[in-house]
């Protein structure tokens, strides 16, 4: 991951960011995010999927190998779940120095209804053998990444494959999944980062060694130097989001408000545990009030809703907001600096020009 010496975007990073996008800060109004306003990170290219030729193989150290077609998937029991997946870069291009890749800001974020077939159901009924360690899941999406050429592939520990509620999904929203965010197939994975939410997924391996594939090895991990192992990035931080008040300048986004009473509201979500506090601050983070918090679903790893009253003065305000989870991790003032921009949660930071 490289560094920049030079506060203006490269040429590299614009490219990046016309292929993906963020959620626009104002579609917080809604509990689900509109398919269009989700955030997207494609890290190669969108494949062209004939679906009557697609197949899922799970296969490996399985007992009973697996070959589907899209209707043996749509064949078995469903199940839904409202999910929330955040790219592990968000708050990237804050970060000083800042690493060269996707240039996200805060938008890297949506919550969406999932329907498919539980990942466990397959695993099951493969067949998993006594010495299964890893799963790993390989994407049609193939690429070059740190000079080596690859499909996407991800893993997960057994443990986390059967027990953390897994969907090998075929719907969002309703309907089926777009081109653009993983058709016909993709790995929901709730409480983790995207990058484990492996899109156009047509593989289920299973594996009685640690899966060192780039992506879990090399790529996604929290390290200060090139030379440091470090630590594999997995479930999201505790994270908190505000609507911006008032109307924007156009350049800047910078927020123009009338004085009086605004009810500030956002969503708040964490990957460890369900959110216990959100907080509010309309002075720079010098001091915090309490937010009502408000939980629209069941599912533990969707975002819940918050509101809070502001009496708006005149004159310049910087609008602070953090999530605790229940527990106990808290959204730090400042961003952890990593090499690769990964799990920067700090608090989001709205300058509002009252009139």
């Amino acid at each position: 991951m490289a560094l920049s010496t030079d506060p203006g975007i490269t040429q590299d990073e614009l490219r990046l960011a016309a292929r993906n996008h963020g959620m626009p800060l104002e579609a917080l109004r809604w509990p689900i995010t509109p398919v269009g306003l989700h955030y997207l990170l494609i890290h190669y290219d969108v494949p062209l999927v004939n679906p009557t030729e697609f197949r899922l193989e799970v296969k490996g150290a399985v007992a009973r190998p697996l070959v589907l077609t899209l209707g043996d998937l749509r064949a078995r029991p469903a199940v839904e779940m409202v999910s929330t997946v955040e790219c592990a870069g968000n708050g990237r291009a804050l970060l000083e120095p800042r690493p060269i890749s996707q240039p996200w800001l805060t938008e890297a974020i949506g919550t969406a209804r999932w329907r498919g077939v539980p990942l466990a159901t397959l695993l099951e009924e493969a067949g998993l053998s006594s010495g299964a360690v890893d799963v790993v899941f390989a994407g049609l999406d193939r690429g070059v990444e740190g000079e080596v050429e690859q499909r996407y592939e991800r893993s997960l520990p057994v443990s986390e494959a059967i027990g953390a509620s897994c969907l090998v999904a075929y719907e969002m929203n309703g309907a089926s999944l777009p081109p653009q965010h993983g058709y016909p197939l993709r790995l929901v994975v709730p409480g983790w980062y995207g990058m484990t939410n492996v899109k156009w997924l047509t593989e289920v391996r299973v594996v009685e060694e640690p899966f060192t594939g780039y992506q879990v090895a090399t790529g996604y991990r929290v390290r200060q130097t090139e030379e440091e192992d470090g630590r594999p990035v997995t479930r999201m931080r505790p994270r908190s989001l505000m609507v911006p008040p008032g109307i924007p300048d156009f350049a800047t986004r910078d927020r123009i408000a009338v004085a009086g009473s605004h009810l500030l509201e956002g969503r708040a979500w964490s990957g460890r545990a369900p959110i216990g506090r959100v907080e509010v601050s309309v002075d720079g983070g010098r001091s915090f009030g309490d937010a009502d918090v408000v939980r629209e679903f069941d599912d533990p790893y969707a975002w819940c809703g918050w509101t809070f009253h502001w009496d708006a003065t005149p004159g310049e305000h910087v609008l602070c907001t953090r999530a605790t989870d229940e527990t106990g991790d808290i959204q730090p003032l400042e961003p952890e600096w990593n090499l690769g921009g990964y799990e920067n949660n700090a608090v989001q930071r709205v300058r509002v020009r009252v009139d």
